[in-house]
């Protein structure tokens, strides 16, 4: 019993020190302290990241499948976004952890300056198509002119305020690469307050506020978010964090943006690829119609709330991955790969257990619609089947990554979504006439081959002798 209450004493002291980000040196000591320390706070923070996604998708529900839809359709085109704000924050990390490793804190403030001009450049230019452009946009997914009459406003803003998530995403990926993983996590859980407040009150009306429909859910996010972004630049300022940058810093250094830009590239490149088909694979879906649409985007929306404490294991073997090269200790790099895919794969075997007994139950907090509901729990328990070849996937890939070694993952993806799950997706679903099941079992597929291969390919080891 005093045993007992010992090792949750020391569970709790751990947790308190994750939490607080007091320890921050990850290239000696325990390994396990280390996955611990890093996993807690950025398992929490990609937590704050999904809620944002459930918490539109709570309030939007309430206006019908259309709306469900235009969410489901404008957040697959931001699936780019997503894609380059997360492949240029793969470059971020590595090259941050690698000179942390190394004691160059100078050299990690110098590639955070650099990362928030590129961010801003390739912002703008999302911006200026997603003003202009969001009819557009929707129609080429697929949406009906009902819908896109009714939602453009929500593709509009959230694309023309694409900054927030561009600069969320990289600033963040500097607090993690730095081993700052509890600034980035008390950034998201800041952000997410805001966007709980306001969602209701933009999307039903309040006080002087009048009802925006839709509308409304982008205007709180891109708040929220913004909101998130000035509390980081204060942060990186104030020199609260590990990084430190003044007014000083903010100058263009080529040498450095050019080394950013290399390393980022196949990060982008990659996130491209699998971004992409999704954005394919929903645009397969909308062939089915708004409740079968409806229903996925809610199963994706619930699954990306599981999955998202699975990619912050990931960043963490990314961050240990980085430090520990930049420290010329590989082995102990690979040690922490291992035992992080294996504590990933226990959380992510519990989860899709869960999705598979209760898919309906979960479906119907979203929606009271038959075909939604139908069509969300088939979506969920597919995908959810897979959820464990997820778990070591996500761990390599984002350990090539952290490397530096971004060309491996892009390779691997270019095989497994664009020849191997797109067609799979096309020729099942509207060929031979699978429906809804061949679009869901291409995701599951191509999932269990990239972590099959990724494995096959890590062992290999040549991400040990990347430079950055």
């Amino acid at each position: 019993m005093a045993q007992n209450k010992h090792a949750l004493s020391r569970l709790y002291s751990y947790f308190k020190i994750a939490i607080t980000g007091t320890e921050q040196d990850f290239t000696s000591g325990s390994i396990r302290r280390a996955i611990f320390m890093l996993s807690v706070p950025m398992v929490l923070e990609m937590m704050m990241e999904s809620i944002f996604f459930l918490v539109d998708a709570y309030y939007v529900s309430s206006l019908g499948a259309n709306a469900i839809a235009t969410v489901g359709l404008t957040e697959s085109v931001l699936t780019l976004v997503y894609a380059i704000a997360i492949g240029l924050s793969m470059g971020v990390t590595a090259i941050v952890a690698r000179r942390v490793g190394e004691n160059d804190i100078i050299g990690a403030s110098q590639a955070a300056i650099q990362s928030i001009f590129l961010g801003i450049a390739v912002a703008i230019l999302i911006s200026i198509i997603g003003i202009l452009f969001p009819k557009e946009i929707l129609g080429l997914m697929g949406a009906k002119s009902d819908l896109i009459a009714d939602g453009y406003g929500y593709t509009q803003i959230l694309l023309g305020g694409n900054i927030t998530i561009m600069l969320l995403f990289l600033i963040n990926a500097v607090f993690r690469g730095a081993g700052d993983a509890s600034v980035a996590m008390r950034v998201l859980i800041f952000s997410n307050l805001l966007n709980i407040i306001l969602d209701p009150m933009f999307i039903f009306g309040f006080g002087p506020i009048p009802a925006f429909g839709v509308q409304g859910a982008a205007i709180a996010t891109t708040i929220g978010r913004g909101s998130a972004v000035i509390f980081q630049l204060l942060i990186l300022f104030y020199g609260w964090s590990t990084i430190k940058v003044g007014f000083k810093d903010i100058v263009f250094r080529a040498s450095v943006m050019l080394n950013l830009v290399k390393v980022s590239l196949g990060g982008i490149g990659q996130f491209i690829i699998g971004t992409s088909s999704w954005v394919f694979l929903m645009r397969i879906m909308a062939e089915f119609g708004s409740e079968v649409l409806a229903g996925y985007t809610i199963a994706i929306r619930v699954l990306m709330f599981t999955l998202m404490p699975s990619w912050g294991m990931s960043n963490a073997a990314a961050t240990l991955v980085g430090q520990n090269l930049g420290a010329a200790k590989p082995d102990r790099a690979e040690k922490s790969v291992w035992k992080i895919g294996k504590y990933n794969a226990y959380f992510m075997l519990v989860v899709s257990v869960f999705y598979l007994a209760f898919a309906e139950v979960i479906i119907q907090i979203f929606s009271h619609e038959a075909l939604v509901i139908e069509y969300g729990a088939l979506s969920l328990r597919i995908i959810a089947a897979g959820y464990v070849f997820y778990a070591y996937g996500m761990v390599i890939i984002q350990s090539f990554n952290g490397a530096g070694d971004t060309k491996t993952p892009t390779i691997i993806n270019f095989f497994c979504f664009w020849v191997f799950q797109l067609p799979f997706a096309y020729f099942a679903a509207l060929i031979f006439d699978w429906g809804v099941l061949g679009v869901l079992l291409a995701i599951t597929f191509a999932e269990v081959m990239i972590a099959v291969i990724g494995i096959i390919w890590f062992r290999k080891g040549r991400w040990k002798a990347v430079k950055v």
